[in-house]
């Protein structure tokens, strides 16, 4: 009996790995995004992605055909959700790093915008994942498209007034 569960725990643990070589450089790339950390700094994002594996492998045994991959991926998106608004009391401006891709946007349009693009998860399990109505995620996720695609400008430049010799 002990032997079999040995074996079981091994299979287990070489799953889990092959899983993890396969998939955590993409969710640390999409954590690192959701955060808008420089991708060569990003110590939330290594958090983020830590506890979503470890909340993975926890219930391992338990997914029975379901996809690792977008289980750790609701995990990371949730975790992100919730730390967000706990942190900045909503979805708030949060400080993100100057190089960041995604500086402009808030939280919750860097999430949809992560979630719908880069992931390319539907609409309609973006919005059941977050809670929000379907047109509330389209509309965040086109002006956060609009916002990358289009910055905004900066003050325009001062003219120096022309001298006007004296007739």
């Amino acid at each position: 009996m002990r032997q079999r569960q040995e074996s079981q725990a091994a299979r287990r643990a070489r799953e889990f790995e092959a899983f993890v070589a396969g998939a955590a450089g993409r969710l640390l790339h999409a954590a690192t995004l959701l955060t808008a950390e420089a991708p060569d700094h990003n110590p939330r994002a290594r958090r983020l992605l830590t506890l979503a594996l470890t909340h993975t492998y926890a219930s391992w045994d338990r997914l029975r055909g379901e996809d690792p991959y977008d289980r750790t991926r609701q995990y990371l998106a949730t975790r992100f959700s919730r730390a967000a608004w706990h942190q900045y009391g909503g979805f708030g401006r949060s400080r993100a790093h100057p190089d960041s891709p995604l500086a402009r946007l808030g939280p919750q349009e860097r999430l949809i915008l992560v979630l719908r693009l880069y992931e390319g998860v539907a609409e309609e399990q973006t919005a059941a994942l977050l809670g929000l109505p379907i047109e509330r995620v389209r509309t965040i996720c086109d002006r956060a498209t609009a916002t990358l695609l289009h910055p905004p400008r900066g003050p325009a430049p001062a003219v120096a007034k022309a001298k006007v010799a004296p007739s």
